[in-house]
């Protein structure tokens, strides 16, 4: 019989690969969904509407859909795990999309903000889904398990914004207004997603961990001195929820708002809708693409460590465009700065909170988490249009790079003391379990 690792913090159990895998799979298909949104939504916005004091609306409208399809999809995986929680979270997104869609056709303002309202419980499903990949993996393997999940939206995510062109096409030949295109590839990969994952993804991750957390504390009840602290009635380390989310929702609204702009600024400047696919798609990979070695540095150095290096590398990016605001290069290079930044902050963010939460309490936690992430980025494409408007975007740029280094107070507080963490994949699953 094989031997098992002794130490909890090192276990891992053997379903992690298959349930990475799933996400994995389902991920590639949702990140060209994502991109639409990011890409063409303020784009789209400005042109119904005539205003670029207003086209940081979208953003906001489907941030502020991300943070109560959050609420709506932690509840559901709570109550009936993360397997039919994130596949109606897609579902949803794809009937979102599919509204954006007929309401460029009919040019109806009122049901595209409502459509994008609603087409943000996809951008939350996509981004909640690294959670997932969390609830198994063991402590010291964890920050490469969320990152394995994010990386794999790089594909979609990077493919979605060069389509713009061809999607926009598609959408002429059928009469619909160009910007709608990418909406369209949204509508597929959106649904697909959420068809994967209703199939494929089982044994459903968060019940296994439960099961597993439930029998570790069985454990640990026959050992007084044994302090494994992964049951059902284990308490969260405050302080860690804290500190992860404050890294998230900073580093997001800092995101939001420059990068929403960028798409709007580049085209009062006279550059094309294909230059600022690219930007984005640029700004999109170095969201995603870093995530492994994101993922190692977190697990090898510390999470705080890394970050920590997330404001000095937004404030970079903030820096970059601000002295070069109408060169595409100097653009693209702070969109792959903005984007690493960002990666920095949310694989070391998730990584906090899921350590101090345990199992039979992250799915309703992490819901509320991903709230104010949303809400933070809700906030940061609301107020991008009027910082532009009024003092240009150069003036936006720097400001979220400043902002950015609020990180060093969050962290020099949760300095104070060293995080519980929770162990939930020490005990191996029974044959019950495993189906």
């Amino acid at each position: 019989m094989r031997a098992r690792h002794a130490d909890p913090a090192e276990a891992e159990v053997p379903q992690q690969r298959r349930i990475l895998a799933v996400l994995v799979f389902s991920q590639i298909l949702s990140g060209a969904g994502l991109a639409a949104g990011i890409t063409v939504g303020a784009l789209l916005a400005e042109e119904m509407l005539g205003s670029t004091g207003l086209a940081g609306v979208p953003s906001a409208l489907f941030t502020a859909g991300a943070a109560l399809g959050a609420v709506g999809i932690g509840q559901v995986c709570r109550r009936r795990g993360r397997r039919p929680g994130l596949a109606l979270g897609y579902a949803v997104g794809a009937l979102g999309s599919l509204g954006v869609v007929a309401a460029a056709a009919v040019g109806n303002a009122v049901l595209l903000f409502a459509s994008l309202f609603v087409y943000g419980a996809g951008t939350a499903t996509n981004l909640m889904a690294r959670y997932a990949g969390a609830d198994l993996a063991s402590p010291a393997r964890r920050g490469r398990a969320v990152s394995t999940v994010l990386f794999a939206t790089t594909l979609g995510a990077v493919i979605g914004p060069n389509l713009v062109t061809v999607t926009g096409q598609v959408a002429h030949s059928w009469g619909i207004p160009r910007l709608a295109g990418p909406f369209l590839l949204a509508v597929a990969a959106f649904g697909a997603a959420s068809v994967v994952l209703a199939v494929l993804l089982r044994p459903d991750p968060l019940r296994l961990a439960e099961k597993l957390a439930a029998a570790q504390a069985g454990i640990a009840a026959e050992s007084p001195a044994d302090e494994a602290g992964g049951g059902a009635d284990a308490r969260p380390e405050r302080r860690g929820v804290v500190t992860g989310t404050g890294i998230m929702i900073l580093t997001q609204l800092v995101m939001i708002a420059v990068m929403t702009m960028t798409p709007v600024h580049m085209q009062a400047h006279g550059h094309g809708t294909q230059a600022a696919g690219w930007v984005i798609a640029l700004h999109v990979g170095a969201m995603f693409l870093p995530s492994p070695l994101t993922g190692l540095l977190v697990d090898r150095f510390g999470r705080r460590w890394i970050a920590g290096a997330s404001g000095p590398v937004l404030l970079a990016a903030g820096v970059v465009a601000a002295a070069a605001p109408n060169s595409v290069p100097a653009l693209a290079t702070a969109l792959v700065l903005l984007g690493l930044g960002w990666n920095f902050g949310l694989v070391s963010g998730t990584a906090l909170v899921t350590d101090a939460l345990p199992p039979a309490r992250r799915a309703s936690a992490q819901g509320l988490v991903d709230v104010g992430i949303a809400l933070a980025g809700a906030t940061g494409g609301m107020l991008s249009g009027p910082v532009v408007v009024l003092g240009g975007y150069p003036t936006l740029a720097l400001a979220g790079g400043i902002l950015a280094m609020a990180l060093v107070p969050v962290l020099a507080w949760a300095a104070g003391r060293p995080p519980r963490t929770v162990t939930a994949a020490a005990v191996p699953p029974t044959e019950t379990e495993q189906a």
